[in-house]
């Protein structure tokens, strides 16, 4: 159970790297090799498995919560019928919000553990 314990801190890592792998993939199925830049945003995370650091973990999660919160934001919006979206734009917007809530939550889970933990 310790053991267990023990990784359940690479969790939010290992969630981002799978969300960019599947962008990555979407991406490279629509437009080829113009999405290997994607991979760049996996560096931070698998350096964080390698050789964990507080402050890139703080950092990774502050932004992440920023960027979250900024789409959390704009469901309220869209909900309040205070912008007028397309309905391309609607439609994913829905697809997304539950991509958008488990950011926010691994974001939060990786500011706790850089708060809370000691690497």
């Amino acid at each position: 159970m310790q053991y267990i314990s023990k990784l359940t801190k690479f969790i939010p890592y290992l969630y981002f790297i799978s969300v960019i792998v599947y962008w990555f993939t979407i991406i490279n199925k629509l437009e080829g090799i113009s999405a290997y830049p994607i991979l760049l945003f996996a560096i931070p995370f698998l350096w964080q498995l390698i050789r964990p650091s507080k402050k890139l973990n703080f950092s990774l999660g502050i932004v992440f919560v920023c960027l979250s919160s900024y789409l959390i934001l704009a469901y309220f919006f869209n909900l309040l019928n205070i912008l007028n979206w397309t309905d391309t734009f609607e439609k994913l917007l829905l697809y997304g919000g539950i991509l958008v809530v488990g950011n926010f939550i691994m974001s939060l889970w990786m500011v706790r553990n850089s708060i809370k933990k000691v690497f």
